[in-house]
């Protein structure tokens, strides 16, 4: 049973993440520490086999609490692959055939890091509500360290209104935090959709905004992998 450490999830918009992070700026390497160490903890205690993930939220004070187990990997998982190198979809198929966990702790360190965008078609202006609809021009950023994760979509394809509203998820890497970020605005002002609203220009804003480069105290989500023996 292993851990693949944190992510920082804290920016959020009516109570759905829209950036995510690893690793977390607001951890000191002791609390990270403590912090995966009781995550495997907790799911070692209950007989967890898959992979997962368990919400931690961090104080001020840098106290954290259980929030939540979620039994699967999360929509942020790209951050964590892009800063382990360990692909979870493959390892979670992996360990669902019965394959042995081919993964030790201490051949999993964090490197560099990793931001996630998830891109919308929803109008920040008007509350955050979804827009649907047909969408006349789609173009992807691309380059390196740049990953989308999207939906097959075409210009004149439609959007629809029955499911989320979640285009894609755009991802950037760097030697550090700033880098990515830099890397990441760069991305969203490649990343074109139109004829729907979308909140790529929210998310470039907030890429902006001075207090996103700061260190910040916030909640913290964590990502693990797990097999019993």
């Amino acid at each position: 049973m292993v851990h693949l450490f944190e992510r920082e999830c804290s920016a959020q918009r009516r109570h759905q993440k829209i950036v995510e992070e690893a690793p977390s700026p607001t951890l000191t390497p002791e609390v990270r520490r403590k912090m995966c160490a009781s995550a495997v903890a907790l799911a070692s205690s209950i007989g967890y086999y898959s992979a997962g993930t368990i919400e931690f939220l961090v104080d001020s004070d840098l106290n954290y609490y259980f929030l939540e187990m979620n039994t699967r990997i999360q929509v942020e998982h790209p951050v964590t692959e892009m800063t382990t190198g360990v692909d979870l979809v493959e390892e979670q198929l992996r360990i669902a055939t019965g394959e042995p966990l081919r993964l030790k702790q201490e051949e999993i360190s964090q490197t560099g890091h990793s931001i996630e965008c998830r891109i919308y078609a929803e109008d920040p202006f008007n509350n955050f509500m979804p827009s649907p609809g047909q969408i006349n021009m789609y173009h992807e950023p691309a380059g390196q360290h740049i990953r989308v994760d999207s939906m097959e979509i075409e210009e004149g394809g439609l959007i629809h209104s029955f499911f989320d509203p979640m285009i894609g998820k755009l991802i950037t890497r760097g030697e550090n935090r700033e880098e990515a970020r830099l890397r990441m605005i760069g991305a969203l002002e490649n990343y074109v959709v139109q004829g729907i609203r979308t909140n790529i220009c929210f998310l470039g804003g907030l890429m902006h905004h001075p207090s996103f480069p700061a260190t910040l105290l916030l909640p913290v989500t964590l990502t693990i992998i797990l097999k019993n023996l």
